[in-house]
């Protein structure tokens, strides 16, 4: 009996050590990935936050200089600003719109596959070619969109791209137009749980098509709508490939933000120091945003 006790006990410790290393080796990549680009790069990048180095000289230590410089940087002041501006109206616009393509597009009606599709291919075009359609449609004597605005009695439409007032709306547009297909595919998801027997029981009480939508939709979708929300606020900060195809953050710094002003400063200034500096203030905002949302969220869960 001892013996057969202490067999069974090794195979039980034997099969346990068997699955852990199992477990292990699945997640084992994903800790490595992590370790190596982004772990590695975040902590060189504080370090070099502390440093003046162009890449070619050596490092000279430089303390807290580097945060205090590039506050002290117009460019850098008016590029937070612009990011918070880009980020409320692409998370907001953004979120209102998929909501509101994919109620329509939850609906039975023909080709409606079409339609999902067609909204859908933005996200997975190129930026490239999303930017040089774009430029085209925005172009000032024949583009499109001022050929209607000129055709609907507006006389002197605007530059868009070419103009410091008008190019950062411009780029929101296009960012709103190129994420909102996306984010519909989530939505309809969510819309697709929701129970049909919740409609059902509004429909016999009598409850408009607004009362349904404000009182059972939109509570039920508030998972969904706080994945979106965060997922475009993460983005929106970090945004850097569609305007740099769109505009290099310019005419001028016009819509420089935060992200290409970290470009610039790497890749045209080689400062690296301020780089950094600006990079780990850029992850501080990202950080403060998440940390907002995520706690309203539960306050609002508890509620």
């Amino acid at each position: 009996m001892k013996h057969n006790a202490v067999t069974a006990g090794r195979k039980r410790f034997s099969l346990g050590l068997r699955n852990t290393i199992l477990g292990l080796s699945f997640i084992l990549p994903n800790f490595i990935g992590f370790f190596i680009f982004v772990l590695i790069p975040v902590s060189v990048s504080l370090f070099l936050s502390f440093m003046k180095w162009d890449g070619f000289t050596p490092m000279v230590f430089n303390g807290l200089n580097n945060f205090f410089t590039i506050f002290r940087d117009s460019v850098f002041r008016q590029s937070i600003w612009r990011t918070l501006v880009y980020a409320f109206f692409c998370v907001s616009c953004t979120t209102i719109a998929s909501l509101g393509l994919a109620v329509l597009l939850n609906r039975e009606f023909k080709a409606r596959d079409v339609f999902r599709s067609i909204l859908y291919f933005p996200n997975v075009a190129s930026v490239v070619s999303i930017a040089v359609v774009w430029r085209m449609l925005f172009m000032r004597e024949v583009g499109p969109i001022n050929v209607f605005l000129s055709f609907i009695g507006i006389a002197n439409p605007p530059g868009w791209f070419a103009t410091v007032r008008y190019a950062l709306p411009a780029v929101i547009i296009v960012s709103i137009w190129k994420s909102m297909g996306y984010y519909m595919i989530i939505y309809l998801a969510a819309l697709q749980n929701i129970p049909r027997q919740l409609y059902e029981a509004a429909s016999i009480d009598g409850a408009s098509s607004l009362q349904v939508f404000l009182r059972i939709t939109v509570p039920l979708l508030s998972p969904a709508t706080f994945f979106v929300v965060l997922m475009l606020t993460m983005g929106s900060f970090k945004s850097f490939d569609i305007i740099f195809a769109l505009t290099e953050g310019g005419p001028g710094t016009a819509t420089t933000l935060i992200s290409n002003y970290i470009y610039n400063k790497a890749f045209i200034a080689f400062d690296y120091g301020h780089t950094s500096a600006a990079a780990i203030l850029l992850f501080l905002i990202i950080l403060i945003f998440t940390t907002i949302q995520f706690r309203l969220e539960k306050k609002l869960s508890y509620d």
